[in-house]
């Protein structure tokens, strides 16, 4: 693959920024998201990360932030308790000035389900969907080779639809989405620890880990039904935890058989959102 150049991958609980040399991520840097941090703060890690690894002015560079990024660029985030400082901030502008014409920004879960639909595990697939489960939960939809899009930035944004598992209020000001009871900081929250990993860990909680398998196999379900998809890719640092795929494929074997699609797990890893966010790039170039 001739794929060359930068990317950034900025999501609720790291940043990483990454040299692609090939369609290969031949150097990556990475750290935690200020989630506090206004867009110049946010800028200016990406320079310091992207200047280590090589980047010049005017190189290639695709950025995939979480959040919605509309028609006009504009960074919003939707779930306010992961990106506190982030609202209608002129980041594709301020892209463009910073680190020269050929820059990008795209939603990470989109920019991840674009990587993984062409060279990862939705190849073959005519209708796809990503879902990342992470911080939050977050999801690009992929019908007949082309990302689903939309003038406010919010298609895809699957998190935050309801769920019949939830019931507590999401920081995107919904009650009872699948975010509020799959996301990060959701399990955490529900088991009483200070984060995601430490719930895993404890193996105490099994019972928030089933609930939020369960809370992602109904939108894999419910996905199916509407979109009639092929394939379904789980990715993020929880949807890749040992486990909790088993338990997302056992909970949707028992949904009717029409409803029922093909969940496997993301060919691409953490460097789905970067290879997507410099295909996203060199697509609109």
């Amino acid at each position: 693959m001739s794929l060359s150049g930068f990317a950034v991958d900025l999501g609720g609980t790291k940043i990483a920024a990454a040299r692609i040399e090939a369609g290969q991520v031949v150097a990556r840097l990475q750290d935690r998201t200020e989630a506090e941090a206004g867009l110049e703060a946010q800028l200016a890690k990406m320079a310091e990360l992207l200047a280590a690894l090589g980047f010049c002015h005017d190189d290639p560079l695709g950025v995939a932030v979480a959040g919605r990024v509309d028609r006009d660029g504009n960074w919003h985030a939707v779930n306010t308790r992961t990106l506190t400082a982030i609202a209608a901030a002129p980041l594709g502008a301020r892209l463009a000035e910073r680190f020269g014409a050929q820059a990008r920004a795209i939603n990470d879960a989109a920019a991840a389900a674009v990587a993984e639909a062409r060279i990862g595990a939705g190849q073959g697939a005519r209708n796809f969907a990503y879902l990342t489960v992470s911080t939050g939960v977050g999801g690009g939809i992929v019908l007949d080779g082309k990302l689903v899009e939309s003038a406010n930035g919010l298609a895809g944004h699957v998190g935050f639809v309801s769920s019949p598992h939830g019931s507590r209020r999401c920081g995107s000001g919904r009650m009872g989405t699948v975010e509020s009871v799959a996301g990060g900081k959701a399990i955490a929250a529900a088991a009483g620890l200070p984060d995601a990993r430490s719930v895993f860990e404890s193996g105490a909680q099994g019972e928030v880990i089933a609930l939020a398998a369960a809370s992602i196999a109904t939108l894999v379900t419910d996905l199916t039904a509407i979109l009639g998809l092929d394939r379904v890719a789980i990715g993020g640092s929880i949807g890749l935890a040992p486990g909790f795929l088993d338990q997302v494929r056992m909970q949707a074997a028992t949904e009717p058989s029409l409803f029922q699609t093909e969940i496997v797990p993301a060919g691409l890893g953490q460097d789905s959102g970067l290879l997507g966010a410099l295909l996203h790039c060199r697509d609109k170039a």
